[in-house]
């Protein structure tokens, strides 16, 4: 009697635990109640580079209460430090090929804000083991590595978002149905501008190594970037003004301010660029030539033929270390230009209008016409705007790939980025020098060419010596799969 007791006990016991496990998983939209996330509703996110942006990004993720932060990833323990204490439960590792080899099966999605070098080998990594992918800006460090992401993302079928937060903003969508609505014509000619670099530019690289601090792996750090000593103040921030590690201004603000340009007109690939960078002196006469830095300032046009009109070639001025265009003559004298240190001004046959960093604060000029604007919405709004750049990710890698709009998924932030890295290709082209012919000095080529590209080939085509860096190599022992 006793023993049929206790068997009916552990039948119910374990009765009682597969109902419980059934009820844990069961979909939220059938157990109903608002506000209600079941487990497996929510997304688990890897995320490689925890500290600084990458602190922000994972904070950013958790604002929908449908993301649950899994697994952190950082070389450097002091920038870790302060993710690894919000995020208790999440395991912490220093490399991203042992936690992606030991933990795949344990999480869906990876957030990658790393150094620009870093960025295309371990998103392409996460990619092809199936996992939605929320990569910083600029996506990749090289326009071969965009390529290849944009391609993989439709091959792998992922949910992909680039961090330019601006292309979830009400002001991007604004400037469009403008646009749109004829109220500025067709636009000739396009200026963006930045008060970066605000970091080391046009700087040699320094003699004096440092000793490498004990929290930092310095060789992960490098990853596909070529063996160096350690230098001081090059981590967490410095790195950018360096094209073995960074993008310089263009590739960090270009995506926050060429993207609604490239939105509105239906922009793809220039068809040109030329460029002048700003002089750096080592003392009051002798210009320094430092091709491994960045340069401290630059303006780069580059010519585009517009979708929406007609193929229409459109002219896009890039400006950046203090550089600002010409004020129109709408504005008036006391009237701030952009933000002040950054903008977008869109010149159009029947008028013009303006923008701050993000697409924020769009307006016409005169700013009296705004008074008169009666435009309908056509586009729909993100929720929360910047903190809807990342729950719309999140969201729509829950309901998989194809089934919901993301603002800067692949097919958009690729091309762009492509954009942005084709004027870095004039700026790097401007500095490469050659003997001249009596051997006791250099000329420039590049600085008297205007260089023809050819995007879907990914190549210059009157200027071979700066295709050279359409594709880096990468150290050895670092290969992006295709």
């Amino acid at each position: 009697m006793e023993e049929n007791k206790n068997k009916s006990r552990r039948d119910f016991v374990k009765t009682a635990a597969v109902a419980a496990a059934g009820f844990m998983i069961v979909p939220r939209h059938v157990l109903g109640g608002k506000g209600f996330i079941a487990p497996s509703d929510k997304l688990i996110i890897a995320g490689v580079g925890a500290g600084g942006k990458g602190e922000s990004d994972l904070t950013g993720f958790m604002r929908g209460g449908k993301a649950e932060i899994g697994f952190l990833c950082d070389v450097d323990d002091r920038r870790a430090a302060n993710s690894v204490k919000r995020f208790p439960k999440a395991k912490y590792y220093k490399d991203w090929r042992e936690m992606f080899d030991k933990e795949a099966k344990h999480f869906d999605a990876v957030s990658v804000s790393t150094p620009d070098h870093n960025h295309a080998i371990t998103t392409l990594a996460a990619m092809q083991l199936r996992k939605h992918v929320y990569v910083q800006k600029p996506l990749t460090h090289d326009i071969y590595e965009a390529r290849i992401l944009t391609e993989a993302a439709v091959r792998y079928k992922v949910v992909t978002q680039m961090g330019n937060q601006g292309t979830s903003s009400d002001g991007s969508r604004l400037l469009m149905e403008w646009y749109n609505a004829g109220l500025i014509g067709e636009v000739d000619t396009v200026y963006c501008w930045t008060d970066r670099p605000v970091w080391p530019q046009g700087v040699p690289w320094p003699a004096q190594k440092s000793d490498i601090p004990k929290e930092l792996d310095w060789d992960l750090w490098l990853g596909t970037a070529p063996k160096a000593d350690y230098i001081d103040k090059l981590v967490p921030f410095n790195w950018r003004g360096w094209w073995e590690y960074g993008t310089g201004a263009l590739g960090d603000m270009g995506c926050h301010l060429v993207d609604a340009p490239f939105r509105v007109l239906g922009l793809k690939y220039p068809t040109d660029v030329e460029c002048s960078v700003g002089s750096v002196y080592v003392d009051s006469f002798k210009r320094g030539y430092f091709p491994e830095s960045c340069p401290p300032s630059s303006h780069v046009t580059m010519t585009f033929n517009s979708e929406k009109q007609g193929g229409k070639a459109v002219k896009m001025h890039w400006m950046d270390g203090g550089i600002q265009p010409e004020r129109p003559v709408e504005l008036g004298p006391d009237e701030i230009f952009g933000d002040g240190g950054n903008g977008v001004l869109f010149i159009g046959s029947k008028g013009k209008m303006l923008c701050d960093t993000y697409g924020r604060n769009p307006r016409l000029l005169p700013l009296s016409r705004n008074a008169e604007i009666n435009v309908p919405a056509t586009l729909a709004r993100v929720p929360d705007q910047e903190a809807g750049h990342y729950t719309q990710w999140v969201e729509a890698a829950i309901a998989g790939y194809g089934k919901m709009e993301v603002s800067s998924d692949f097919s958009i932030a690729g091309p762009l980025t492509e954009a942005l890295l084709m004027g870095n290709l004039a700026i790097r082209g401007f500095d490469i020098r050659k003997p001249n012919a009596t051997g006791n000095g250099f000329t420039y080529p590049g600085r008297y060419k205007k260089l023809l590209w050819d995007g879907p080939n990914m190549k210059i085509t009157n200027f071979d010596e700066a295709n050279q860096f359409v594709k880096r190599a990468y150290r050895s022992g670092w290969t992006l799969g295709a």
